[in-house]
């Protein structure tokens, strides 16, 4: 449970890979943040 643990959102952020416990950003989140960011 770590850095080298895929399953955990830390070892998902070490390895650079997304999945159930680290989400890839959506592009509805993306477009959301920008109009946030606009307004």
């Amino acid at each position: 449970m770590g850095r080298g643990d895929i399953k955990t959102k830390k070892g998902k952020i070490s390895n650079g890979s997304f999945g159930k416990s680290r989400p890839a950003k959506t592009k509805k989140a993306a477009a959301a943040k920008a109009a946030a960011k606009q307004a």
